[in-house]
C-alpha cells in the first residue's frame, strides 16, 4: 500500500502547512496541486524523492504544469485544474486524464473539497489548505489497483 498527502491552494498560509507537516515523513507521497507552490520549498528540500508540486494560476515558475504518478497499478493525473475549466465542469479534466491513461485525476483551483467520478475517472480535489473558512487536505491510500480517498478537515 502507498499513501499520499494531497494539498492545494495554500496561498502562503504556511501555518496551516506546518500543522500537517508531521504527516509528511509518514507517507509515501506529498503532492501540492498549486497556488502556493513556493510554500513547498522546505518540504521539497526535506523530502525531494517523494514531493511533487504543480504550478497553479497564482504561482510563478515553481512547480510542474502537470504530471502523472503511477503506483500500485493506478495512474494518477495531477494538475491545478485552471486549464481544464474545473470551476464549471470536470469533463475536460476527465478527458485529459483518460488521454494519459489515468484512473484518477487530482486537481485544485476551486477551493472546494470534492470526490466525484466523472466519465470513469475518479476526480479528487483536496480543498484549499489556505482557506479562510474550512481548510482541508486529502489522505489517499492506493493498494493493488484500489484507491481510497479521504478528505480531512484541518481543525
Amino acid at each position: 500500500m502507498k499513501t499520499f498527502v494531497i494539498l492545494s491552494d495554500s496561498h502562503g498560509r504556511r501555518a496551516a502547512l506546518a500543522r500537517i507537516a508531521p504527516l509528511f515523513g509518514e507517507n509515501d507521497y506529498i503532492v501540492h496541486l498549486g497556488d502556493g507552490s513556493a510554500d513547498m520549498r522546505e518540504t521539497f528540500s526535506a523530502y525531494p524523492e517523494k514531493t511533487y508540486i504543480c504550478r497553479g494560476n497564482c504561482d510563478g515558475a515553481y512547480g510542474e504544469e502537470e504530471f502523472v504518478i503511477e503506483e500500485e497499478g493506478v495512474r494518477i493525473f495531477c494538475c491545478h485544474g485552471h486549464r481544464y475549466g474545473v470551476k464549471g465542469a470536470l469533463s475536460r479534466l476527465a478527458a485529459r486524464a483518460k488521454e494519459l491513461g489515468c484512473d484518477v485525476a487530482l486537481y485544485g483551483h476551486t477551493h472546494r473539497a470534492e470526490i466525484r467520478e466523472e466519465e470513469g475517472v475518479l476526480c479528487i480535489n483536496p480543498g484549499a489548505l489556505g482557506s479562510y473558512s474550512a481548510p482541508s487536505y486529502c489522505y489517499l491510500a492506493v493498494h493493488r489497483g484500489k484507491v481510497t480517498p479521504t478528505i480531512v478537515p484541518l481543525v
